[in-house]
């Protein structure tokens, strides 16, 4: 694997990535975090610790030349044609069922893989190779007269396939003459036919995804690219609770050789609300009401510290540790399990917390709507965030050696406090409602005063990254965003022309420039681009930030998807993937940019 050329299936219970030729090479069942029975993502180069390929699902096409891959037009539903040297193809269907059935969403952990010719007789070799315990575990196999299972001690998958399973045990090549149904999922019997039940789930998928998109209030330019990242957005929900994945993978390093490889698979508060606000935007209000049942019940137990990341079922101790049984992503390891960062102090939590929930209390459309009991919860966040506003952290960047009083976290305790008063207002709670805007008042001016510079940017003067700080970093875009300051404040410009400066490299931006706990960083962190195509067109600059966007879009993959980095002069994605983060950024930078629909019809 060179590149991340990956398609996406998943049904807000499980996902799982598929190479450009077909190959299964990622998925955790039987959720997000779980085991990756399909690991050969991450057990790549020269180093792969187990002589032959492990972990993955894939259909060989005898003599192949070629091959193409797309989305079934606004769904979640993959398909990919290979063919041969003699005019023969094989096209396969894979998709994670999900649709409401019974008054309820059905959406079962079973992979769906669908092969037919579509040209001539192709002569082809199924080949499935799970593994359990991170690789380490080939699993016991046994067969019926229509399933084969895969099985250890922690887990047992059952394929369901109308395919001769001589043939998919031993591997051995056959004509595909009729379509080949197959369905991989928990270890339970097939009621009624496997074609009829494939049939089904396709079709109503397929339905269910198409609706789904009817429903969003797209802009009127770039409507493919934001369709695709909001459905791949969806896709990383964890529906069972709420929580909202970052990515669904671990351990692809930011840059290649850095040993920057962190375990993604798990529910940052901060890109949470991203994603919300995100789908918000256009109209998809739903994550917003799952997410708030998780947030509720993080706030309702949170003490005198909110940890910044938890598991998708709130777990909190994701002690992070090292796995050997994998080489890692083209054998650049580490592989890891966990994430430290739950044990870090980020203090722009607190308003990440408060600004996820802040819709809830002025949208009529919600089936539950913010009460005064949930209001009473985010003021807790409040009282954090206050206390907490001029103390050293981890930052947004999650520094492991290094704490200071950083400025974006500053920022967000600031849009904690000032998102209360507005809520508390249009609550009619007016002296809750001057309370916070006391606070949110004090917070904006310790920021102004013990974080800006006015040695810095050539002694024009600037915001620093940190109070007393001299240099600069991404984060500090948001100070527009997030209406901190509005984007004519000189203070605003003289900032970004700062960050321009020592951050951007060609029409990419850093987070950061200053080296961390692992040297300085070597690819742009896509989106920090996005924030600065908004502040771009924030402050007029809009033909630029419209250019700027286009290359990112061109950055993307074959699909329309991004992971969380791009390497500048190549253009190749890294980091953890597909990352919510970024495509936050491509629905974000299209609603700001586009044309309004008045100016077409």
């Amino acid at each position: 694997m060179s590149t991340l050329d990956l398609g996406v299936i998943g049904n807000s219970s499980y996902g799982a990535l598929i190479d450009p030729r077909g190959r299964v090479v990622w998925s955790c069942l039987p959720r997000f975090d779980g085991d990756p029975v399909f690991c050969d993502l991450l057990n790549g180069g020269d180093n792969a610790v187990e002589e032959g390929e492990i972990g993955f699902w894939d259909v060989l096409l005898a003599g192949f030349t070629r091959s193409e891959q797309h989305y079934e037009r606004n769904t979640a539903i993959l398909k990919t044609r290979l063919f041969d040297d003699d005019g023969n193809a094989v096209e396969i269907t894979d998709f994670a069922p999900r649709y409401m059935n019974l008054g309820r969403m059905f959406r079962p952990v079973a992979i769906m893989r669908r092969l037919r010719p579509i040209a001539g007789t192709p002569r082809i070799t199924i080949r499935l190779r799970p593994r359990f315990n991170w690789g380490a575990r080939q699993p016991d196999v046994s067969y019926g007269s229509n399933h084969i299972r895969y099985f250890h001690t922690a887990q047992t998958l059952r394929l369901n396939t109308n395919a001769p399973l001589p043939y998919v045990m031993d591997e051995v090549p056959f004509l595909l003459e009729e379509p080949v149904d197959m369905m991989l999922g928990p270890d339970e019997p097939l009621a009624g036919s496997l074609r009829e039940t494939a049939n089904i789930f396709e079709e109503r998928t397929a339905d269910y995804w198409r609706t789904w998109v009817r429903r969003l209030a797209l802009p009127l330019e770039w409507q493919e690219a934001v369709i695709r990242a909001a459905i791949t957005l969806k896709m990383c929900t964890y529906e069972e609770t709420g929580a909202i994945i970052a990515a669904m993978t671990t351990s692809v390093p930011e840059a290649a050789g850095t040993q920057r490889n962190w375990d993604y698979r798990y529910c940052w508060l901060r890109d949470a609300f991203f994603v919300v606000r995100a789908l918000n935007s256009l109209s998809e209000v739903e994550t917003m009401e799952n997410y708030l049942r998780y947030l509720h019940n993080i706030v309702g137990e949170a003490n005198a510290h909110l940890q910044p990341v938890w598991g998708i079922s709130r777990e909190a101790h994701l002690v992070e540790r090292e796995i050997t049984s994998l080489s890692g992503y083209r054998g650049m390891g580490p592989v890891r399990v966990g994430n430290q960062a739950y044990e870090h102090f980020q203090h722009d939590v607190y308003g990440n917390v408060v600004l996820a929930a802040a819709q809830s209390f002025l949208d009529e459309r919600l089936f539950k709507p913010g009460t005064a009991e949930n209001f009473q919860r985010l003021e807790h966040m409040g009282e954090l965030a206050f206390k907490n506003h001029d103390e050293p952290d981890a930052g947004m960047w999650e520094l492991r050696t290094r704490a200071r009083v950083h400025t974006s976290s500053s920022l967000m305790c600031w849009a904690a406090c000032d998102r209360l008063a507005k809520i508390a207002r249009h609550m009619g709670f007016t002296d809750r409602a001057a309370y916070w805007q006391e606070r949110a008042d004090t917070i904006h001016h310790t920021i102004t005063t013990k974080a800006w510079n006015p040695e810095m940017n050539g002694g024009k003067g600037a915001f620093a990254e940190s109070f007393g700080g001299k240099g600069v970093e991404a984060g500090l875009l948001l100070m527009a965003e997030v209406g901190f300051l509005k984007p004519d404040d000189d203070r605003f410009l003289k900032t970004l022309d700062s960050i321009e400066k020592t951050l951007r490299r060609g029409k990419h931006m850093y987070r950061y420039a200053e080296a961390d706990d692992f040297g300085e960083p070597e690819t742009a962190f896509n989106i920090c681009t996005f924030w600065y195509i908004d502040a771009l067109a924030r402050v007029g600059r809009t033909d630029e930030a419209r250019e700027i966007f286009e290359e990112m879009l061109s950055a993307r993959n074959a699909l329309g998807l991004l992971s969380e980095d791009t390497e500048v002069k190549t253009g190749e994605l890294w980091g953890n993937y597909p990352q919510t983060y970024s495509l936050v950024g491509i629905i974000n930078a299209a609603m700001r940019l586009s044309r309004n629909w008045e100016e077409a019809v």
